[in-house]
């Protein structure tokens, strides 16, 4: 199984979330484009307790914390879909983290969202919880439903706000597959447990 985990936004909780399914199917992750320190890459890796998930190396890693195609414009380098493939591994199961939103730009006409559409791979969108969220993530889910995206399910992360999460799920059609409380402390331990949770909803 491969699943392409994206976000309603930046810091909405993608890198916690690979996390935790990588636990879940002890999952290999691939983060393609990483967009200024620190690495999304070492963050999952420390959260990881099962001995089959590897950490794939990004393809591109860029400097500067900003958009793709503003960090790639200044460390001179040309980002293009048709310039990614999947990487090959041994196991079954691998999780790509996208960088930001799904119309985060890449470069002048391709987004992030161009990336699961290339490659048929199912998505998985997070969604944290705060005063606006209900139109940025309905913006978004309108957005994958224009352009036929295959989406596995939301994730719901924040302290909870059912009247929130209720609109949504009503108006997407989506399967709630997680809901990501607002931990004091993020650990191994935390990871464990809601991958537990979520290996019983995938």
């Amino acid at each position: 199984m491969n699943y392409f985990i994206t976000a309603i936004g930046t810091d909405s909780g993608k890198s916690l979330f690979s996390a935790i399914i990588c636990e879940a199917l002890e999952a290999d992750y691939w983060k393609p484009i990483q967009a200024g320190y620190p690495r999304d890459t070492d963050f999952v890796g420390g959260l990881l307790s099962n001995l089959k998930s590897d950490l794939i190396p990004e393809k591109y890693v860029l400097n500067t914390p900003a958009s793709p195609h503003y960090a790639a414009e200044i460390d001179n380098v040309k980002l293009e879909v048709e310039d990614f493939d999947i990487p090959k591994t041994d196991n079954q199961n691998l999780i790509i983290e996208g960088a930001g939103g799904v119309l985060v730009p890449i470069n002048e006409k391709e987004f992030v969202i161009d990336f699961p559409q290339k490659w048929g791979v199912p998505l998985i969108l997070v969604a944290n919880l705060y005063l606006g969220s209900i139109n940025h993530t309905l913006l978004t889910i309108n957005e994958l439903k224009r352009r036929g995206v295959e989406v596995k399910g939301i994730v719901f992360n924040g302290a909870s706000n059912p009247a929130s999460e209720e609109i949504i799920l009503k108006h997407s059609g989506y399967t709630c597959l997680l809901r990501i409380a607002d931990e004091k402390e993020i650990n191994h331990a935390v990871v464990r447990k809601y991958a537990d949770e979520l290996k019983r909803n995938l």
